[in-house]
């Protein structure tokens, strides 16, 4: 694979991993070759591919789960690497915790043993000896960091059984299990999968560290704006870098589109004129004619190359819609007894709503809050505990939802769309075979007698897309659509719901799909209630946000905006030291002096309490989640005195 850059500068730092001419062939099928590239420390990047082109097999075969056909990775001596894959799946019976501590070493066999005494509500003696241990080993500090990644994405029951977790869960439970081994290198595919968009946002500051190198494969647009600095991209055989987020890739790549146009255009004429001579020529044998006809023959093979795009094409018949589209009154759903609080949980409560033609919802919220619940209630899959939904007679509805098409994987590609039909009808009274359709799909006649067991999840996901558009459909509700989909056929899917004239529901963590898409939102605030929002998901946020802060100042404890950085993410000491101390930070910077050391001693209180252990095992467990917030506490407070103090010299 040729490699090609459009790096607008080089900055010397130190390379962490080197890639030289790695290549992959499944069968008559090459993934990718002569890839080669570096990465140094801190930087932060992103490859951009079409489904089915490798990126998922390139990542493993860095990370050393795979084995490449040519080529080697060399990472430097020392360097702690972590991966996480695309699918996670985990089918042992052993905890969460167990899982998430697998390794055998002193400190965390003794988080193990503490917390497995804790849930189990031991003995006093054995809670003193797991006590005793976790202060001996000081492990208490690497306790409360398990934790708080665990809470951070929504993991809070330590003696659950991995296998009976969803993908969702097992999927953060990876996550957070490769973020507590502080890996110098992390490697992500589609790390935003399954996360909601709380969660999005918390992992994007966790990646920010500025000394933290990652490689990583993401369909979310906002998340590579947000986090990486530069952008990998693998088409037509090439391997080119642009330095910078997805705006600036975006942008530099549509310049070097054109470029490529222009230089084809130009191309094309030289090789017209050279061809004339060619003719008239055809008998020259000389060394200056037969050093020409060596140039015509480059000149051919750069002119005749093909650099078209083969873009999914998406084209349906969509039924008249009538004025009633899905009513719900009253709409009432929970699981578990109020008998029972703790296993009580409400889904919706006393919602009504009336979705009209040319709706385009948005339906957000946290994981696990009950978002699919709610689009099973209206489809009729499961039955409200009170209230009623209608459907209107006109409606055919299109669901696309999180588990995909369910497949024998021994089943060819065209099998599957010949079994709901042979012929779709488009608009203006024409028709397509199940093969054309498949074709504007991306799977060509080849393909299309492949097994479905050989399909990337990309792809899979596409044909599944495939199947229901192909019923003609003009009430979509799409949950989760965007996983594991390029962007490429991301930015098809959204041009196309944007033109069609269909109702929309949709849940999706990305961003950008939904800020494009969606006009309104449905916002599940939990305990049942749903509130209506009009506007985009970013200016919900930006309103959250600044309520957040508003409540945190009446509550006398401000937030600290960011310090200014460098491009690598570093604070600016030029910034910093030219904007002086103003009056209100100087009181701030006083009020942490004094607040510290009553942290400090906190902290070291709530050790010796813990260090003494006691029969109230409950209690023991509220001491460990204080200490981690006193702990993130001091963590900030630090961060915030050292900049204040150095602005204040």
């Amino acid at each position: 694979m040729a490699f090609r850059s459009q790096l607008p500068y080089f900055r010397a730092r130190m390379n962490c991993l080197s890639v030289e001419r790695l290549a992959k062939r499944y069968g008559p099928r090459q993934l990718f070759k002569e890839v080669s590239f570096g990465l140094e420390r801190g930087q932060k990047t992103a490859i951009v591919a079409r489904n089915g082109t490798g990126k998922s097999t390139l990542l493993k075969c860095i990370a050393g789960i795979e084995t490449p056909d040519e080529g080697t990775v060399t990472f430097n001596k020392g360097l702690r690497v972590g991966y996480l894959d695309q699918n996670v799946e985990m089918t042992g019976t052993h905890s969460l915790v167990d899982e998430m501590l697998d390794q055998d070493e002193p400190v965390t066999n003794a988080i193990r043993a503490y917390e497995h005494a804790v849930a189990r509500h031991v003995d006093d003696r054995a809670m003193q000896q797991a006590v005793d241990r976790m202060t001996e080993l000081n492990a208490w500090d690497h306790e409360a960091r398990v934790k708080q990644l665990l809470f951070r994405f929504g993991l809070r029951d330590m003696e659950q059984p991995v296998n009976t977790l969803s993908g969702g869960q097992q999927k953060r439970l990876a996550m957070a299990k490769v973020l507590i081994n502080a890996p110098d290198v992390l490697i992500l595919d589609e790390p935003t999968n399954h996360l909601d968009l709380n969660m999005i946002e918390q992992l994007e500051e966790e990646l920010n560290t500025p000394s933290m190198t990652l490689l990583l494969v993401t369909h979310d647009r906002y998340f590579l704006d947000n986090v990486c600095d530069e952008i990998i991209e693998m088409e037509f055989g090439e391997f080119t870098r642009f330095k910078g987020n997805y705006s600036y890739y975006v942008e530099k790549k549509a310049l070097l589109d054109e470029v490529r146009d222009a230089t084809q255009q130009h191309l094309r004429g030289l090789m017209r004129s050279e061809l004339e001579w060619v003719r008239k020529m055809p008998r020259a044998r000389g060394t200056k004619s037969k050093s020409r006809l060596d140039k015509f023959d480059e000149i051919k093979a750069q002119a005749t190359r093909k650099f078209d795009r083969d873009e999914v094409r998406i084209d349906v018949k969509t039924e008249r819609l009538g004025g009633k589209v899905i009513e719900a009154r009253n709409l009432t759903k929970s699981f578990g007894s109020k008998e029972r609080p703790e296993s009580y949980r409400p889904i919706v409560a006393h919602f009504s709503y009336s979705l009209k033609r040319g709706d385009r919802i948005g339906i957000v919220g946290p994981n696990g809050i009950g978002k699919s619940t709610f689009i099973d209630l209206l489809v009729g899959r499961l039955r409200p505990d009170q209230g009623t939904v209608s459907i209107g007679d006109t409606v055919i509805l299109g669901t696309f939802d999180q588990q995909g098409l369910q497949l024998s994987e021994d089943k060819r590609i065209i099998e599957v769309v010949r079994e709901i039909a042979e012929v779709i009808p488009l608009n203006k009274g024409r028709t397509l075979t199940a093969s054309a359709l498949l074709e504007r799909f991306l799977f060509d006649k080849e393909k299309q007698f492949q097994y479905v067991s050989t399909l990337s999840g990309g792809e899979k996901r596409r044909l599944y897309l495939c199947t229901v558009l192909m019923r003609n459909p003009n009430v979509l509700i799409l949950d989760e659509p965007t996983n594991d989909l390029d962007i490429p056929t991301l930015n098809a899917l959204e041009q196309f719901l944007v033109d069609l004239d269909v109702c929309l529901l949709i849940v999706s963590h990305d961003r950008f799909f939904m800020d494009k898409l969606c006009t309104k939102l449905l916002v599940f605030e939990g305990e049942g209630r749903i509130k209506e929002w009009v506007g985009s998901y970013t200016e919900l946020r930006e309103k959250q946000k600044e309520e957040a802060e508003a409540t945190r100042t009446r509550k006398g404890s401000p937030a600290p905006d960011a310090p200014p950085t460098t491009s690598d993410g570093a604070p600016s000491a030029s910034i910093a030291k030219a904007k002086k101390l103003t009056y209100a930070e100087r009181l701030e910077l006083q009020r942490i002096d004094k607040e510290m050391p009553k942290l400090e001693a906190r902290k070291e209180e709530l050790l010796a309490t813990m260090a003494a252990g006691g029969s109230d095992h409950h209690r023991m467990m509220e001491h460990s989640i204080e200490l981690e917030r006193v702990i993130k506490e001091l963590d900030r407070m630090t961060d915030r005195w050292l900049e204040l103090s150095e602005r204040a010299d």
